[in-house]
Order: C-alpha cells, then sequence, then structure tokens
C-alpha cells in the first residue's frame, strides 16, 4: 500500500484548536508544511457543547493551516479527549486449529476480536483496541507471535471506550467543513508519541498531559499502553480559582496566570515583586497568585496518583513522570511533582519533526504533534481499518456511516 506523502492532523482542545500540514519525505521524516491555530469555541472539558461555534472554530483553524502550507486538507487524524473515555485491560485467547500449528496473522485478528467481546452499554463502543502482549502455549510476553508454533495463542489487549453521542459530535464538526477522518486517536496515546522514548516506555512511564480543560494520562509499560484516564481538572480550573480568588474577570486571570504564574510564592518574592499590576489598574499579591496556583496544582498532581492502576507507582513506572500539555508550563510545576510524588520528573517537549516547526516546540502541541507521528507510523494499518469489516469498532464506523448517510 502506497504510503501518503501529504498527513494532516487536528488537535481539536479545550482552549485551542490546531491544525497540522506536513510533509514525509522520502526517508521517512515529518516536515511541517503549515500550521493553522485558533481560540477554541463550543468546547468544554475536550467534548462539543456548541456545534456551531465548534465548527466556525474548526474551519478557520483548518483554514489557515491551508493558507501556510499552500495545500487542501482533504482528511485528517484527529485526537479524542473528554471524561466520557473510559478504559480497561481484556484478554482474549484462541485455538490455533491448523496442523502446522503456524501462528499467521489471520490469528492476530481473531484473539483481539475475542478479547474485545466485552459487556459495554448501548451508548458506548470501542474506540482502540491495542494489544499489549501475546503469549504463546507456555511462553509468555511474546510481543510478535506470527511465524511461530503453539497450540494456544492469548493476549493482554488495553481496551478503550468512548461515548458514541461525544464522537458522533465530534465527527460531524470535522465532516461539516470538507475533512474525512483518517482515524480517531486518544489525545494521551498521541501526545506520548511525541513526547516520550522507547527507553521511558519499555521501562515503564507516567504520562499526563495538562491541557485546558483535562488532564489526559496514559501509564507505558514494556513497550505499549498499560492505562489510560481522564481526569477533568486542567488549566481551566486553576484560571477560575485565580478569578474567584483574587476578584478578577476570567480573562484578566488567565493572562495573570500566563505572565506571572508560579507554584512557588518565594520564588517571585525574592526578585522583588510583591504586588502585580492588573489590566484594569488593579493590583494583586504576588503571594497569592502564586500561592493559588500551588495549591491547586498539588491537588492535580493528588489525582493523577489516585488514577494509578497500582498504589506502587514507583515501581510501576521507574523512569517517573512526564508533564506535557500547555498547564505544564507553569513555572516550578516541575520541582513540585518531583517533590510531591518523589519521582523523576521531567517536562516533556514534542519532538520528530522539523520545518515550520518553532510554534511546535513547545508542551502545549504534544497531542498535535503526536498525531502526525501516530498517523505516519500507522499508516496502512489505522485502528480502525483493522477493524472496519467486523467487531465493535466495525459496528461504531458503520453507526457514524449511518448518522451521516454515508
Amino acid at each position: 500500500m502506497m504510503t501518503k506523502r501529504i498527513i494532516s492532523a487536528i488537535d481539536v482542545g479545550t482552549t485551542k484548536i490546531c491544525t497540522n500540514v506536513a510533509n514525509l519525505d522520502s526517508g521517512g521524516g515529518i516536515q511541517v508544511l503549515g500550521v493553522g491555530i485558533v481560540p477554541s469555541h463550543g468546547l468544554h472539558k475536550g467534548m462539543v457543547v456548541n456545534v456551531d461555534e465548534a465548527k466556525e472554530s474548526i474551519a478557520e483553524s483548518v483554514r489557515r493551516a491551508e493558507q501556510a502550507s499552500g495545500l487542501r486538507v482533504e482528511s485528517a487524524y484527529v485526537g479524542v479527549t473528554g471524561r466520557h473515555i473510559s478504559s480497561l485491560n481484556s484478554h482474549g485467547v484462541v485455538a490455533i486449529p491448523r496442523n502446522d500449528r503456524l501462528v499467521r496473522p489471520e490469528d492476530l485478528k481473531r484473539v483481539l476480536s475475542s478479547a474485545q467481546h466485552i459487556n459495554m452499554p448501548d451508548d458506548r463502543n470501542i474506540l482502540h483496541a491495542i494489544p499489549r502482549h501475546y503469549a504463546l502455549d507456555n511462553q509468555e510476553r511474546v510481543k510478535n507471535p506470527v511465524g511461530m508454533h503453539g497450540f494456544r495463542l492469548d493476549v493482554e489487549t488495553h481496551i478503550i471506550t468512548a461515548a458514541i453521542a461525544s464522537i458522533q459530535n465530534l465527527v460531524k464538526c470535522i465532516r461539516s467543513v470538507g475533512v474525512e477522518i483518517e482515524d480517531l486517536i486518544l489525545e494521551p496515546l498521541a501526545s506520548g508519541e511525541a513526547v516520550l522514548t522507547p527507553e521511558e516506555k519499555e521501562l515503564g512511564i507516567i504520562l499526563a498531559d495538562i491541557g485546558g480543560g483535562t488532564t489526559d494520562i496514559a501509564v507505558f509499560k514494556d513497550g505499549s499502553i498499560y492505562h489510560t484516564a481522564i481526569i477533568p481538572v486542567a488549566g481551566y480550573q486553576v484560571t477560575s480559582d485565580i478569578s474567584i480568588g483574587l476578584g478578577l474577570p476570567f480573562e484578566i486571570a488567565e493572562a495573570m496566570k500566563k505572565k506571572y504564574g508560579n507554584v512557588y510564592p518565594d520564588m517571585l518574592t525574592k526578585s522583588g515583586e510583591t504586588t502585580l499590576s492588573v489590566e484594569d489598574g488593579h493590583s494583586v499579591s504576588c503571594h497569592d497568585l502564586c500561592n493559588i496556583i500551588k495549591v491547586r496544582m498539588e491537588e492535580l498532581l493528588r489525582l493523577i496518583l489516585l488514577e494509578m492502576p497500582d498504589s506502587n507507582y514507583a515501581s510501576l513506572a521507574p523512569a517517573g513522570l512526564v508533564l506535557t500539555g500547555g498547564s505544564s508550563k507553569l513555572s516550578g510545576l516541575e520541582a513540585l511533582a518531583r517533590s510531591a510524588i518523589r519521582t523523576s520528573t521531567r517536562i516533556g517537549e514534542p519532538m520528530g519533526v522539523y520545518g515550520i516547526t518553532d510554534i511546535l516546540h513547545d508542551p502545549a502541541h504534544s497531542t498535535g504533534v503526536g498525531l502526525l507521528l501516530w498517523g505516519t507510523r500507522n499508516q496502512g494499518k489505522p485502528a480502525w481499518e483493522t477493524r472496519k469489516k467486523s467487531g465493535a469498532f466495525g459496528n461504531f464506523v458503520n453507526l457514524i456511516k449511518k448518522f451521516f448517510g454515508v
């Protein structure tokens, strides 16, 4: 199957919408040709709440990316998040019926389909079913059993489900601006592509993408996804606390957070700043501003730990914690996390692309860059193509097609 040379991605976030257009060079590198970033309207905590406003924001983002690249965005990889997302690990098993007992690719499809037979409400469906590792007879932790011999094939699978209505609303907004969807990808999976190294994924690491409306969590272990979760607390709540606590309009509170935000009040007061001026002529206490931010971020770090599938997170993720997303840029957050969680911590910036990337070398764009990387690495085998004809996700795709009359 021929690989597409032009690839696009749309990160539909709570505070911004970013469309990236890139070219795949002859060496497999990703050259970013155009970026379109606009404020997000019509979304709350990662979900569409006003279709018309969301459509206008997406259309403007796509238009700017097309103008910058000189190319038409016909299809794109699209990020998905929101509190409607849930996940679980599932086990599948099948027999190898042939006389030679040789595992073939179709056996992998059968065992993956077996793992997807889970009980779900009618309003939910599978977004991703990602094999973590296989077992062949008594041999465990097999990465790729194709070509091996055995009687019984098992698979441990990480299954991510989503609310059908929420996905329908997002799909409707994207398609209404003339863009087809190559694949829907859970955003922390995409961010992991952009900011984590293969060694970190193999050893075990926690990724927390702190955006505007949600904090998206992914735990990687043994080179694959182990656990995912979405926390409906992020940068928006920090700004809201500042607005309420200091009596500021929300927009001014957001500007103050971005300009002066620090989780350690002493770091600013030592520089001689004890009061900070705001646009309406009032002033606020530097200590009060930073203390509000610190309390909220400490709470968020505790929520991240509560979402871990194992209380012994140090053993689960020896490589530590990587923070990314726009709200991870708060000064002092890395040190706060390191002391609060007592594990190695770093801020993850996207990597793996070149071209018009000055603006993209920023934690706020980890998901957008990660969507390009995911699309490139999975071209020819997108998440929904392997499940289009059968299985739970096939029903989901058919439902979307029926909904839109295509």
